[in-house]
């Protein structure tokens, strides 16, 4: 396991955290059926984040629910996510639909 201890105090008590920094974190590409739009993100928790876009809790998202997961990677760092992030939205909707063909 990846934990590392960190200490701090709480009124007169002494606390240890311990910090997972094996944590991964998740690149998808979510569908909308309805309107045929793809939406790009990344988080380290996929079913949540999924479930936050289909009740409608994302502006950019909540007029094209419901939304399906077409591709997901995971990924060993916030940064390496944001970096094929930032790419896959450089991406046109044809170039998406490629990607996903290719890399399912």
């Amino acid at each position: 396991q990846h934990s590392i201890p960190a200490f701090a105090t709480k009124g007169n008590v002494y606390v240890a955290y311990f910090f997972d920094y094996s944590m991964s974190f998740i690149v998808y590409i979510l569908h909308s059926k309805s309107h045929d739009k793809f939406y790009i993100g990344q988080t380290d928790d996929l079913d949540d984040r999924l479930r936050r876009h289909n009740l409608g809790h994302n502006k950019s998202t909540a007029p094209y629910k419901p939304w399906t997961i077409q591709w997901s990677v995971q990924k060993s760092s916030r940064a390496e996510a944001m970096i094929l992030e930032k790419k896959l939205k450089n991406l046109t909707k044809e170039r998406i639909k490629l990607f996903i063909e290719k890399n399912t």
